[in-house]
């Protein structure tokens, strides 16, 4: 992205394209084109065409087929020779006491703002995954639509959202998950995701683990196989990673 240069979306449906259109410079040289059909208007033969070069770095690039359940609980901030992981960590703007009192809320949107730390971000989760044999990049709403669509289209996935109750069109599948009071629902597409499918699971931070549980059992009902889940920010006193039925998690930062 050009400095100077900005996309604005309106909603979390729009932030699937928006992203899109604002990760184009951060996607592999290797990936020259991406084309996706427009079905919401039901133009089955209209065709978004990204033209994406980028040098990506490998540095960070997973070593994760190979060392296998070793990598269950990994955190990229522990690697401190590698700067980007500083920057990412500063560009993560703290606000307290929102949205109640008792509250430190980490707020990505400075993260956005900053292409250097936002393009770094998405480096660092392509380097890791490009070689795993992803097919299904699972994007938790809202916040896992910002990263989960530039680095599905870098490793060559599909991505699927996983949204909120009556947002998705279609007929859908659901898994209730509890919050501090009561519960709420996470819904995917039926058919969206195959029996032998490869998932990553991708949200902005892990707190409770609720939401990333409910993705975790949206995904196994329908026999694809997580592979792990990565998330840019973790708060590890709420020990949501306990929860996550031992499914593999990669973090980039701690939260302050």
């Amino acid at each position: 992205m050009q400095s100077g240069v900005g996309v604005c979306c309106s909603s979390s449906s729009n932030w699937l394209f928006g992203l899109a259109a604002a990760a184009a410079p951060l996607l592999p040289s290797s990936l020259t084109t991406i084309s996706f059909p427009i079905s919401k208007f039901s133009y089955s033969s209209s065709l978004i065409t990204l033209s994406t070069p980028l040098l990506i770095s490998s540095r960070l690039r997973s070593t994760a087929s190979a060392s296998g359940s070793s990598q269950l609980n990994e955190m990229a901030s522990d690697d401190a020779q590698d700067p980007r992981l500083q920057r990412i960590s500063s560009a993560i703007r703290v606000i307290p006491d929102f949205p109640k009192p008792g509250i430190m809320f980490q707020d990505i949107t400075t993260l956005l703002l900053d292409t250097k730390a936002f393009k770094d971000t998405i480096d660092l989760f392509v380097e890791r995954y490009r070689d795993q044999n992803i097919s299904v990049v699972a994007g938790v709403e809202a916040r896992g639509f910002i990263f989960g669509p530039p680095i599905a289209l870098a490793i060559g996935a599909k991505f699927v959202p996983m949204r909120k109750p009556n947002k998705l069109p279609g007929e859908v599948i659901s898994e209730e998950y509890s919050l501090e009071y009561g519960t709420d629902k996470m819904e995917m597409h039926v058919g969206a995701v195959q029996r032998g499918d490869r998932a990553l699971v991708i949200d902005d931070l892990i707190a409770t683990g609720g939401t990333l549980c409910a993705a975790i059992k949206l995904l196994e009902r329908v026999q694809a196989q997580v592979v792990e889940c990565a998330c840019v920010i973790e708060l590890p006193e709420l020990k949501g990673r306990d929860k996550l039925t031992g499914k593999p998690l990669f973090v980039l930062v701690k939260g302050a």
